[in-house]
């Protein structure tokens, strides 16, 4: 592992990769927003990037369902994050699963060379499958959280992210209108009813 010269005090500091996943409505923006502010309390510098897709609440801020926000960069691929985040001790990148797969690698370099990255995302597309980069930014992290939404249908904790548009469109920007959190038992009745209509 390499070891940078931290901008605090002159230590030492090693970089990490740590991840936030889960469903849409568990709190997976809410979490590395509190990570993010938490850094800049601790006068580290902080970046933040979005890609440039994720327009549903703000064109220039990371904001979580509970209307709580952070500065951000939007861009538009995983290698303007790299080119844009020279000098700084943490980034926090939000909705990941939209970027490329570069991401991976952007991550790892960036941790290799003593930043402490935070990612958050959806592990699951609307489908229940992998959603892009998260599963192999999972594997090579130090820290993956996964946290939980609750069934709109039971109650439970929810994990999958259940469309309940028609649409089969992998990317569909949305909110309560399109996707509700369900639980596992919940999201394969909700699967086989539309499989049957």
């Amino acid at each position: 592992m390499i070891f940078q010269e931290n901008s605090i005090e002159g230590k030492k500091r090693r970089g990490c990769i740590e991840v936030v996943v889960g469903s849409m409505f568990s709190g997976k923006t809410e979490e590395l927003i509190r990570r993010l502010k938490r850094a800049k309390f601790a006068k580290q510098r902080v970046e933040i990037f979005k890609p440039q897709l994720d327009t549903r609440y703000s064109q220039a801020e990371v904001v979580s369902h509970d209307s709580n926000s952070i500065h951000s960069t939007p861009v538009e691929s995983s290698g303007n994050i790299f080119l844009l985040s020279s000098d700084v001790d943490v980034i926090g990148i939000d909705e990941a699963q939209f970027f490329d797969m570069g991401l991976v690698g952007v991550c790892d370099k960036l941790a290799n060379q003593g930043v402490r990255v935070i990612v958050a995302g959806l592990d699951m597309d609307f489908r229940g499958e992998p959603f892009g980069p998260i599963p192999q930014l999972m594997a090579c992290a130090e820290h993956v959280t996964k946290v939980h939404a609750i069934c709109v249908k039971c109650g439970d904790l929810a994990q999958y992210t259940h469309r309940k548009s028609e649409s089969e469109k992998l990317v569909l920007l949305g909110e309560m209108d399109i996707y509700e959190p369900l639980c596992r038992t919940c999201y394969n009745k909700e699967t086989k009813k539309k499989k049957k209509a």
